[in-house]
């Protein structure tokens, strides 16, 4: 029987204080190579506190030497970070509480100070989710913004620039540093890649993650983005680039590898960040309806190859129906009501997909029982209405709701957010 690829990772680990520095190298990229290889639970499983201790203390008793440590932690962050994960174990290890130290020590050198080392353990940090101090967070960004805007065009460079941006997407908002010197150097950054495409897909997407989680603190930089940094127009491309590159025809069972299995993982990452931007977006025009629009092609194209993402996709739909500054009539004509009304009647009892259609089709009602004062968004939300009755009743969406009637306090009890019992939330009346 074959070793896993975590038992073969542990025993090179165990492997390493007995090797020079060459041959540490060799199995630390072996290393590597199995991280790729490893699913959630599996990573979860190698990414202990025991394993992180024993990194710190190989490290001070000179069997491990820092910059094959770096190597090595760079790639455990950076797979964490690729599949979502929240390492606790890292949060609460010797490993992180020395890093941050070391950190603030060479910061203090007055001379010889090593910015590489500086930045090194910063994406260390980051990269585990590691929660982090203002001071800390302003030592961290020069550093981080200095390898982001590198711009040689080969491999090495273009890896340094992806890990930097991927940490980068991770820090804290509490740092001290100049809002208009900071934007500039990310405007230039995505302004570069428009012109050379410098950027990976990771790199690029965890750009613009930062910059909508850095939105929500100011209308100011939600101008910006939307309107010099051309937002709906970048993200509507990568989403539809991402969805032609993904592998969707694959055996369901069979593990997706490779750079198909990254786009895929880049792909729900962009998923996850669209939420907090239709829940807290306070600007919507046409063109924002385009991205509804990509997403529903992301929805109809994966839902028969992975239900995760066709959950993510009914998501966000929700999130853009509970904005009241989200135009409903964006929901209608994208196409995201006739995904949605054709997934519900296939899901099961007990599946999140139900939950989150039936969130989505009471956040739709809701708005739009909500009394309009002005005549003619009276006489628009008249028209619509009637639009979304009819394509409800021609889909026979009662019918449905009705017989998931029964489940209604199941499905509250099992998510955060109650689903109504009230049967009458779930309708469109004329």
């Amino acid at each position: 029987m074959a070793t896993s690829v975590t038992n073969r990772f542990n025993e090179l680990f165990s492997e390493l204080e007995d090797c020079n520095e060459e041959e540490q190298k060799q199995k630390i990229e072996e290393m590597n190579g199995l991280m790729e290889e490893m699913d959630k639970e599996e990573l979860k499983s190698v990414f202990t506190k025991e394993l992180f201790n024993n990194i710190l203390k190989m490290i001070e008793e000179e069997k491990l030497m820092m910059g094959n440590a770096i190597l090595l932690l760079k790639h455990m962050g950076y797979c964490n970070m690729l599949l979502n994960m929240m390492c606790l174990s890292f949060f609460y290890s010797s490993l992180k509480r020395r890093f941050e130290k070391m950190v603030a020590e060479e910061d203090e050198k007055k001379e010889g100070k090593d910015e590489k080392l500086i930045t090194d353990l910063s994406e260390c940090i980051l990269l585990f989710g590691g929660l982090t101090s203002m001071e800390l967070s302003s030592i961290f960004v020069p550093c981080l913004l200095k390898v982001a805007l590198k711009k040689e065009e080969n491999e090495e460079t273009q890896k340094e620039v992806e890990i930097a941006l991927l940490a980068f997407s991770c820090i804290q908002l509490y740092c001290n540093i100049k809002r208009d010197l900071f934007l500039n150097e990310i405007k230039e950054i995505i302004q570069y890649h428009e012109k050379h495409h410098n950027l990976t897909r990771l790199a690029f997407q965890s750009v613009w993650q930062f910059l909508i989680i850095l939105s929500f603190s100011t209308n100011y930089i939600v101008d910006v983005i939307m309107d010099e940094m051309n937002f709906v127009r970048e993200t509507k491309r990568e989403l539809e680039e991402l969805t032609k590159c993904v592998d969707w025809k694959r055996e369901k069972e069979e593990e997706i590898k490779g750079k198909g299995r990254k786009d895929e993982l880049v792909l729900k990452r962009w998923l996850r960040i669209f939420e907090p931007f239709f829940a807290q977006c306070g600007l919507w025009n046409k063109e924002c309806s385009g991205i509804i629009e990509s997403i529903v092609q992301v929805f109809l194209v994966s839902r028969d190859f992975d239900s995760d993402i066709g959950k993510e996709c009914i998501r966000l739909f929700e999130a853009a129906a509970e904005n009241r500054v989200v135009k409903l009539d964006s929901l209608l004509k994208s196409g995201a009501i006739d995904a949605a009304l054709e997934e519900i009647p296939k899901s099961t009892i007990k599946g999140k997909m139900t939950y989150y259609c039936l969130k989505f089709f009471i956040g739709i009602s809701r708005r739009l029982k909500i009394k309009e004062i002005d005549e003619m968004e009276k006489a628009k939300r008249k028209t619509i209405k009637m639009e979304i009755f009819d394509k409800l009743e021609e889909e026979g969406y009662e019918d449905v709701i009705i017989s998931f009637r029964g489940i209604f306090g199941f499905l509250s009890e099992n998510f955060l957010k109650r689903l109504s019992l009230n049967i009458s939330d779930y309708f469109v009346n004329t």
